[in-house]
């Protein structure tokens, strides 16, 4: 669910650098660009702990060509 897009929008509609959004979790900055960079993908701890950011940041993600957002995977997911 956490991809490279997905990462970096919910950081820019944060309005953190990623810096302090690998502050914020707890993680590297390196880490942040990696996610971003599609080089890895948040998982386990890291992908709950970005799901309830986004949850509590208000955060929808509609990708192009996708028809939910990260709020309705979630959702169907229970």
């Amino acid at each position: 669910m956490w991809d490279a897009q997905r990462v970096r929008a919910l950081r820019q509609h944060l309005g953190l650098t990623q810096e302090q959004m690998a502050a914020e979790m707890g993680s590297r900055q390196q880490t942040v660009s990696e996610w971003e960079t599609g080089q890895y993908q948040p998982r386990g701890t890291s992908a709950r702990l970005l799901t309830l950011i986004a949850e509590r940041g208000g955060f929808r993600y509609r990708a192009e060509g996708q028809g939910s957002t990260v709020e309705n995977q979630e959702r169907d997911r229970d």
